[in-house]
């Protein structure tokens, strides 16, 4: 493996960590700063403190025309890395989703997603099996996830009952006529199982259905029009964002045992991990998701409800609650306790993945063309974004 394509050493991890956490009040202070005065909201919430426009009034009726973008990782120690089979794998992976003979529609969400750049960057040291099988994985869950936004709470249980159907038979052919997601299912789960561990394909099938299921709730709180609070959305967000599926694929040359993966360090870095994926993704597609009227599932829309702020006032409440989260990861990272060998190195590069998906997440929000279209670069560079009216038909 080439020496740019390793996993970091611990040493080079621990100068990074240290240097950040002594930095981490200065870092808060000088990030947030932001062109209206911000005052300490004084109700109760969880995930810390809270901040609001002072001189928006009803923020949350009142929606400002540009919106800032929060520089969520402007000290996340995990630099940018790419998988060296990228182009390969993506051109293989794009051709398997052009066999299924998509909707136009559907065919656009891919080209447009540049989901394999979004899963090779989340795993830039895998093998090349490995690589393709989650480039598979990734085209195939946006399709789902797009297909269940549209989809009452029924029609999302059958296409979860199909999907898990595949994924738990894979030999078996599937029923003609059927969603085209399950046979893609069943084709990347096939391939990919001749050269997964044990462990990675339990974790799979378990983190699969529960998404899934999450998918039906979410449809549900879409048709009753529902608004959780900050608390329970986060609680749903952790599944309905699919994380813990990919973080099973960082395990596909691993076999970390169950009470070392569920230990509470470990578990701490991945919750951290998965909310501030969540937290990012929420950030990046708040304005095309508002402006379509399907933004009731989003981190800034519960904020500024909650807290009956406006949509600057919850960007920054949610760069508050990432500061916080970077900070737990990187002090549990710090503390993973030892098992012995071969379990210390597999448990080393599969959190040191953890915080790799961090990055891929948000650079990846960036330079695909899902949210910011061809304007993601000059977006990251200036972090304001005027406000897309939203549509009435």
């Amino acid at each position: 493996m080439d020496a740019n394509q390793s996993s970091f050493s611990m040493a080079t991890l621990t100068k990074l960590i240290s240097s950040t956490l002594a930095a981490w009040i200065a870092h808060l202070a000088s990030r947030l700063v932001a062109p209206f005065t911000l005052v300490a909201s004084d109700r109760p919430i969880a995930g810390g403190s809270a901040w609001v426009d002072a001189s928006a009034g009803d923020g949350y009726h009142q929606p400002p025309k540009k919106i800032f973008l929060p520089d969520l990782l402007a000290r996340w120690p995990f630099p940018r890395r790419l998988n060296q089979y990228y182009s390969k794998v993506n051109a293989e992976s794009l051709a398997w989703v052009e066999s299924f003979s998509l909707s136009s529609k559907a065919q656009h969400t891919i080209n447009r997603g540049q989901f394999s750049l979004l899963s090779c960057l989340g795993h830039p040291i895998a093998r090349e099996e490995h690589a393709r099988s989650v480039c598979d994985f990734m085209n195939l869950a946006f399709l789902i996830d797009d297909d269940s936004d549209g989809s009452e709470e029924g029609e999302v249980r059958k296409q979860k009952d199909a999907i898990m159907d595949a994924l738990r038979h894979p030999d078996k052919p599937r029923p003609k006529g059927e969603w085209v997601c399950g046979e893609m299912a069943r084709q990347f789960w096939k391939r990919t199982i001749r050269n997964a561990s044990v462990q990675s394909q339990k974790r799979f099938i378990a983190s699969m259905d529960d998404n899934l299921e999450s998918l039906a709730q979410q449809a549900i709180d879409r048709s009753q029009h529902h608004i959780r609070d900050i608390q329970s959305y986060i609680d749903v967000r952790r599944m309905t964002a699919g994380a813990r599926t990919v973080f099973a694929l960082l395990e596909l040359d691993l076999n970390i045992p169950d009470e070392v993966i569920s230990h509470p360090t470990i578990e701490d870095m991945t919750i951290a991990s998965m909310d501030m994926i969540c937290h990012s993704n929420d950030i990046a597609s708040y304005n095309v998701e508002q402006a379509r009227g399907d933004d009731s599932h989003n981190i800034v829309t519960i904020v500024m409800h909650e807290l009956d702020t406006d949509v600057n006032g919850a960007m920054l409440w949610v760069a508050d609650r990432h500061t916080k989260l970077e900070k737990k990861f990187l002090e549990a990272l710090a503390a993973i306790p030892q098992w012995g060998e071969p379990i210390d190195s597999q448990v080393r590069q599969y959190c040191e993945g953890l915080g790799n998906w961090v990055r891929a997440n948000d650079d990846w929000n960036f330079e695909s063309g899902r949210y910011f279209g061809a304007n993601g670069p000059e977006i990251l560079r200036k972090r304001w974004i005027s406000l897309i009216g939203r549509k009435t038909t």
